[in-house]
């Protein structure tokens, strides 16, 4: 079989398991982009960023060796899930419901990132910490004026994608005009391994759990709010910042964790909906390069790893007489992931607009729709089999 020369032009979570997995399916692969150290992990201390990661992802990560590779102490599992609606409206979603063990686990971004670091290490994949440049002619040319020839090149290179402007990939975005704030929290009462979400007149709040620590139960808050909101917010004193954000806190959730502290820094990222048309000649892109939905589900990541594992599954397939970067072959990869990637964007989207109108008979009918929903265990049983699945 001919060598087929692949480089994944990204260093992030999608990055890094991309280069590893479609290493082990026989690419050579170069990895090309920074390489931005991952900060030592301290005792009671918490990356900003945590993810939600799905069954399916589990799997696929382990998969590809790294799951097990994790420091089983920071990872917290998901054995339910509690979601309020902006009056009566309440649905509670247990893993033994669907007959699975969990509905998620709760990752830090720099855990899954020092691990599949390792593994790129152990592999010897070729490095290049360098930012990628231009596309010519089936070449890669990066910042410094390298020129790395590539059979298909991976955008794996995050929102604002320069594999994706080289290629000319179509790509629409719309903005939500939302900020999504995060900080790490301590909590009065303990999480019990449940996920907690209310859609509130001040936007989408979660409460995600994490390992206890010195201080006492920790949660992580993603609240996603109007970006005037979140600008008032973090344009305060910290000390002042921080007692306004528990006491809104403390009204949102009604108490559901008793009184809610800051242990971390405030911060804050821009939403958007974001599709675009995943693959050119030669080039595929994954992750946030390819979409981006809402994270009122938590599912960003997860769709961004079933990309990846599409993409693997497409180039180790691949018929030895065509190259892994001809449209024909490329298709299949966006055809197979074109169901997931709507399904989804188009769900997150419709929940929030859904809960974003403030008219009374919407208003209503939401919040009597969740009663019904949390009264039907088909329902349930298909609502935790979709988010499971990635």
């Amino acid at each position: 079989m001919n060598t087929r020369r692949i480089v994944v032009c990204g260093t992030g979570i999608v990055g890094l398991a991309a280069a590893l997995g479609l290493t082990k399916a026989g690419g050579q692969v170069t990895l090309l982009g920074p390489d931005m150290p991952v900060p030592p992990v301290r005792d009671d201390e918490y990356c900003p960023r945590v993810y939600a990661i799905s069954p399916a992802s589990q799997q696929f990560l382990e998969g590809l060796g790294v799951w097990a590779m994790m420091d089983a102490s920071r990872l917290t599992p998901v054995e339910a899930m509690e979601v309020y609606g902006d009056a009566s409206g309440k649905v509670v979603l247990r893993a033994w419901q669907a007959a699975l063990p969990i509905l998620a686990w709760i990752v830090e971004s720099s855990e899954l990132e020092r691990v599949l670091r390792q593994a790129v290490q152990v592999f010897g994949i070729s490095r290049q910490a360098d930012k990628f440049r231009e596309l010519q002619a089936g070449v890669a040319i990066t910042e410094s004026g390298k020129r790395l020839e590539a059979d298909l090149l991976v955008g794996a290179d995050g929102a604002n994608s320069p594999v994706r402007a080289a290629a000319g990939i179509s790509h629409e975005s719309k903005a939500y005009s939302d900020t999504g704030l995060v900080v790490h929290l301590t909590a009065q009462y303990p999480h019990q391994n449940t996920a907690l979400q209310w859609f509130t007149a001040d936007g989408v709040l979660a409460l995600l759990p994490l390992p206890d620590t010195a201080q006492g139960h920790q949660v992580s808050m993603v609240w996603s709010m109007p970006e005037a909101h979140a600008a008032q917010l973090q344009s305060m004193p910290e000390n002042e910042r921080n007692a306004a954000l528990e006491l809104r806190l403390l009204e949102a959730t009604g108490g559901r964790l008793g009184r809610l502290t800051v242990r971390s820094p405030l911060l804050g990222f821009p939403l958007f909906l974001e599709k675009s048309g995943m693959v050119a000649a030669g080039v595929a892109l994954v992750g946030d390069a390819a979409h981006r939905v809402h994270p009122l589900a938590g599912q960003g990541l997860n769709l961004g790893l079933g990309d990846v594992e599409k993409l693997i599954d497409v180039v180790r397939d691949c018929e030895p007489y065509r190259g892994i970067g001809e449209p024909r072959v490329l298709n299949r990869y966006r055809r197979a992931r074109a169901e997931a990637v709507m399904a989804m964007g188009l769900a997150t989207d419709g929940l929030y607009r859904l809960f974003a109108s403030q008219a009374a008979p919407v208003v209503l009918a939401r919040n009597v729709g969740m009663r019904l929903v949390d009264k039907l265990p088909m329902l349930k049983r298909f609502l935790i089999s979709g988010a499971s699945g990635g």
